[in-house]
């Protein structure tokens, strides 16, 4: 069975590996913040699946040390490499304690989380990579714009000249009338 570390030294947040990452892989840092996860969500007690990605195949990100998730996890993805899946066991105190997240999660639930880190990121334009990379996007976004907006003038020039033909066709046939009309009077 594979070894149970306690990463706070209090019984909060244990860790389980349940598959290795390759041994170069990159690691969470104060450069790579930006995390993609897939997890599942079970409450201790029975076993009950509260929250998964895995249903409709999804990632869940997020900004490590940002308070955008519970404790537990900041604490535990910091450990982690991509590729890596660990089974973590929050205790409430490291996840919603007395609180509990209605109607899901009961108050003081100690939560367990299979979690594989997809893979880590710098925050945009941090990088000259992700410079570069958010350049071109936009670029990109531009271009289409651009190509949106020139359909969008051919397609108003058309309308327009359809409606210039219209409009000739109609006083052509109110011309022909009135001349109609002059020679029937005489």
């Amino acid at each position: 069975m594979a070894e149970v570390v306690d990463l706070t030294g209090d019984g909060g947040v244990l860790k389980m590996v349940v598959r290795k990452a390759k041994d170069d892989a990159i690691a969470p840092s104060d450069s790579l913040p930006l995390v993609d996860v897939h997890y599942e969500g079970t409450l201790a007690e029975n076993g009950e699946v509260f929250d998964t990605t895995h249903e409709d195949n999804s990632i869940f990100s997020f900004e490590i040390g940002q308070g955008a998730v519970i404790k537990a996890w900041d604490i535990a993805l910091r450990t982690m490499k991509v590729g890596e899946v660990a089974k973590i066991t929050c205790k409430p105190e490291y996840a919603y304690g007395s609180a509990g997240s209605p109607p899901e999660i009961p108050p003081n639930a100690t939560l367990i989380f299979e979690v594989e880190l997809v893979a880590c990121r710098p925050r945009k334009g941090s990088s000259l990579g992700s410079v570069s990379d958010e350049k071109a996007r936009l670029e990109e976004i531009k271009r289409q714009r651009e190509l949106a907006a020139a359909v969008k003038d051919e397609e108003k020039k058309k309308r327009e000249e359809a409606k210039a033909a219209a409009a000739a066709r109609v006083q052509a046939k109110l011309d022909a009338k009135k001349g109609k009309g002059k020679g029937k009077g005489k």
